[in-house]
């Protein structure tokens, strides 16, 4: 199958529709690969050739793919047992899913059903040998339709509201999954996850093992870390069909100055920059957008937008999984290497039986693949 990548603006590109696939329900998995790196592995061809030429292998080859100094930048952002099960004060359930701190103990929650949890209504946390405890709705959240809800005191952030998570709490796997297992909590973390704030995994990271992350240290390739709390952006689906109207709702990044060192270090030396998942990417692009097209540290919220015709300051090759169509997701990476080219690789993902979406298999897009246009000026 042979896709040109077109050398005038395509407007296509700019409509929603354009970013359709149809997958079949089997492709979606709903178990985690064991080992983690026994995933199976869509190496892309460079961009001058044809998609014949893509290979298949598994994670574990992708070591083999990296040269020494090359510096791979990891999200290590800890998803919480943001899914909670309400008891309403007249009796039957609700869940929530804990999204993002709001002050003094508020928080912002999707819920179901929403419209049985009006403002002032009492919701019972109940777990098993646990004493119930109480929570109250404050108001209807007008952006996102969820709901502001009233913890005890003590949980401001996601580092002291984790202790209440962790008694009432699920791990909020995505609802394609109907499969669930108590190695969810294990499996829907990657091995280096540290930092609590996220409600989805940074997925394309939960197929690194131990043994790769060794593999990989022993070849010679640096691991930087960066943070990104994936939120309500990966449950609200783009629903702008101008997409050059689109806004996303902001997530929650830290990248420290002691990534923009290695960075620094890893181009001085001659090594790629190569992001381990889409929300490394926005964390990275976004650090830089924020420091006027050069990488800086940063601390706070990011909303940047990545789709074609992006300019990348930072990242020069991605690791990543088969994302959802018509997602903010699909357009980043249609970014990197054009859009038709990337609807052709995953035609040959399903001719070829990948898995899809979280728990699924992988995509390697080395800095050759990636469009001329989009690539990092220095």
């Amino acid at each position: 199958m042979t896709v040109q990548q077109a050398s005038v603006p395509d407007s296509r590109d700019r409509q929603l529709r354009s970013y359709d696939y149809t997958l079949p329900q089997e492709c979606i998995a709903q178990v985690p690969a064991q080992p983690r790196h026994a995933a199976r592995l869509l190496m892309v061809p460079p961009m001058d050739a044809t998609l014949e030429k893509a290979c298949h292998q598994q994670v574990w080859d992708w070591q083999q793919a990296l040269q020494p100094g090359d510096l791979l930048v990891v999200n290590d952002t800890r998803v919480l047992k943001a899914r909670l099960r309400v008891r309403r004060s007249g009796g039957g359930l609700a869940e929530l899913l804990v999204l993002e701190p709001r002050g003094d103990g508020q928080w912002l929650c999707l819920a179901r059903p929403a419209k049985k949890l009006r403002p002032g209504d009492q919701l019972w946390l109940e777990g098993l040998e646990q004493e119930p405890l109480s929570l109250q709705v404050l108001s209807t959240d007008a952006a996102t339709g969820g709901r502001l809800i009233q913890f005890p005191a003590g949980c401001d952030d996601a580092l002291e509201i984790e202790g209440v998570l962790e008694r009432f709490g699920e791990v909020p796997l995505p609802p394609y999954i109907s499969r669930h297992d108590a190695d969810d909590q294990t499996r829907y973390q990657t091995r280096y996850a540290s930092r609590p704030g996220a409600v989805a995994a940074p997925t394309a990271g939960l197929h690194l093992s131990d043994e790769l992350l060794a593999a990989l240290q022993a070849r010679g390739v640096e691991i930087a870390r960066v943070t990104l709390h994936v939120g309500l952006g990966t449950f609200r689906p783009v629903e702008t069909e101008d997409l050059t109207q689109l806004t996303l709702h902001s997530e929650w990044v830290e990248v420290k100055a002691e990534v923009v060192k290695a960075v620094d270090a890893c181009r001085q030396r001659g090594g790629k920059v190569i992001a381990v998942g889409t929300t490394s990417v926005r964390a990275l692009e976004g650090a830089a957008q924020a420091g006027g097209g050069r990488l800086q540290p940063l601390k706070g919220p990011v909303d940047l937008v990545i789709q074609p015709g992006y300019r990348f300051a930072v990242v020069q090759g991605l690791l990543t999984n088969f994302h959802l169509p018509k997602s903010s997701l699909l357009l980043l990476v249609s970014a990197l290497i054009g859009r038709e080219r990337l609807l052709g690789l995953y035609a040959c993902a399903i001719e070829h039986n990948y898995r899809f979406y979280s728990y699924g298999d992988a995509m390697w897009i080395p800095p050759e693949a990636v469009l001329e246009t989009a690539r990092p000026c220095r």
